[in-house]
């Protein structure tokens, strides 16, 4: 089975060479580093979501389309014992408390991201509050999280959800404690 640290960088070229985009170009348009695209590119690190969406911007497609597998035109069923694979960004300071479990990696032109997503604790709380255009929904299945978003801080427990504007600065993560599980959709518009 391949790893969808394989395939994000194996897309995001394959775009470009569709696209007649060099990397140097791509880096410019996105507003990413070189130095940050080619460690995605080289499939040496995964980012956090924001520069992917960047990414998936400049290149007109949709964020998925770097997760996705089979693609399929009618609804995609995603059943519990399928849902194996994961992808755990590498991002130290961000993201890298959190597996991302794909639910629609098989539903071509979607315009939602679902995912269900479990959030270790972080050892050392210090993270930066990322922003990339968009919204998200989060519901929490279990555990207990905290959503910081501009100069607000929400804590959520189980059952409880929060919607809101992705280009207000935020970042999640469970408070001191232990481990948590949730449904984030998240919307992301190509254009």
């Amino acid at each position: 089975m391949r790893s969808k640290e394989n395939v994000v960088g194996n897309r995001i070229k394959m775009f470009c060479e569709e696209s007649k985009l060099s990397l140097e170009e791509l880096a410019e348009k996105s507003g990413i580093a070189i130095e940050d695209l080619n460690m995605i590119i080289n499939n040496s690190e995964i980012p956090s979501l924001s520069p992917l969406i960047k990414i998936a911007r400049t290149l007109g497609v949709r964020l998925g389309t770097f997760l996705d597998g089979n693609e399929s035109v009618g609804p995609t069923v995603c059943r519990k014992e399928e849902n194996i694979n994961s992808i755990r960004f590498q991002n130290t300071t961000n993201r890298a408390h959190m597996s991302y479990h794909s639910l629609s990696r098989a539903k071509q032109d979607r315009n939602m991201e679902p995912f269900i997503i479990d959030i270790d604790p972080i050892e050392n709380q210090k993270y930066t509050l990322c922003t990339h255009e968009g919204e998200e929904f989060i519901y929490v299945l279990s555990g207990r999280i905290e959503v910081d978003y501009g100069d607000m801080k929400y804590e959520l427990k189980e059952g409880d959800s929060i919607y809101y504007d992705s280009l207000v600065p935020h970042h999640l993560h469970t408070p001191e404690g232990g481990p948590a599980k949730i449904l984030a959709v998240i919307y992301s518009p190509i254009q």
